[in-house]
């Protein structure tokens, strides 16, 4: 009796401490998540505040070609706000509200991120005002397929209740950082849900505010985030233990007229350590259109360089 006692109240306390997690990730969290409506074309999803002056954070299929949007904050207060950029391939999008905004929620590192993590997210979801559902980080670096057809990478998977509404809002650790920017759900399967990974989504950002648009280099490949072999680090002469393995190669791409392979994984390029699908969207800039970039691949019969010319993505 004193035994089940016991275990009743140590159940108690770890359910008061989950509990106290998720609800101080969303105190934190919480007044900077809005609510964005197309003006004159219907729909809603939602959105974050990433700064002060009014810089808000949603999905491109949130917005879709609007120009206009309205934004709600919790305290009821509507702002109008422009969209300065958009980009389907990662179905992000970026609005500057009017005024000025006191809580923000800025992104963290999503690199910093484990299988088991609490995630929380939050978003107007079914209609419901800001609306919190709690679960884990289900798996990392994974690709899903955007409206485009291209393959949107480094994606966080969570199980995490998601429901139309809920996009464009945050996905937030149990820091109470903003870990990923909701996307999707898998329709027909129970417990699925994706982000699009907060470092890829602070890429995108700082593209938009710099040049209006997303600048790429393509080269023809989807991957995924995978461990480093320290045999495999030192003989790539990098210091990293996880690089991105390559899942499929265009046909006709850059990638396999250069040769690579499913399954070919690149540990850095030209020089700079790859330790995961981040950093490669990250380095294939627009720097690197039409120039010749070498790729460090390790493959079962050792580590090879391969020289690659990526293309403007269209």
């Amino acid at each position: 009796m004193a035994f089940a006692a016991e275990k009743l109240q140590s159940d108690d306390s770890l359910l008061d401490t989950y509990s106290a997690t998720v609800a101080d990730a969303v105190d934190r969290i919480g007044p900077a998540v809005c609510r964005i409506e197309r003006i004159g074309a219907g729909g809603h999803g939602s959105g974050f505040v990433i700064a002060q002056d009014g810089l808000v954070v949603t999905n491109f299929h949130v917005v879709g070609d609007a120009r206009a949007v309205r934004v709600t904050t919790p305290d009821g207060a509507a702002r109008e706000g422009r969209v300065l950029g958009r980009d389907p391939d990662t179905d992000i999008a970026l609005v500057r509200a009017d005024g000025s905004f006191a809580d923000v929620a800025p992104l963290g590192d999503s690199k910093r991120l484990r299988r088991g993590q609490i995630a929380v997210a939050i978003g107007n979801p079914l209609g419901f005002e800001w609306t919190v559902t709690a679960g884990v980080v289900s798996a990392l670096g994974r690709s899903m397929r955007a409206s485009t057809g291209r393959l949107i990478d480094d994606v966080i998977q969570t199980d995490a209740a998601l429901n139309p509404g809920n996009s464009g809002g945050p996905l937030v650790s149990s820091a109470g950082e903003v870990i990923g920017v909701n996307t999707a759900m898998i329709h027909g399967a129970q417990g699925i849900a994706f982000a699009v990974a907060s470092n890829t989504a602070n890429f995108v950002i700082s593209e938009i505010i710099r040049f209006g648009r997303v600048r790429r280099a393509f080269i023809g490949v989807s991957a995924d985030t995978t461990n480093l072999p320290r045999r495999a680090a030192l003989l790539s002469q990098v210091s990293t233990s996880t690089a991105v393995r390559l899942r499929s190669i265009e046909k006709n791409g850059p990638a396999a007229k250069a040769g690579l392979k499913e399954g070919d994984v690149i540990a850095a390029i030209d020089g700079r350590p790859v330790t995961g699908v981040d950093d490669l969207v990250r380095l294939l800039d627009a720097e690197r259109i039409g120039r010749e970039t070498v790729c460090t691949v390790v493959r079962r019969s050792g580590v090879s360089q391969v020289v690659v010319t990526p293309v403007a993505r269209s």
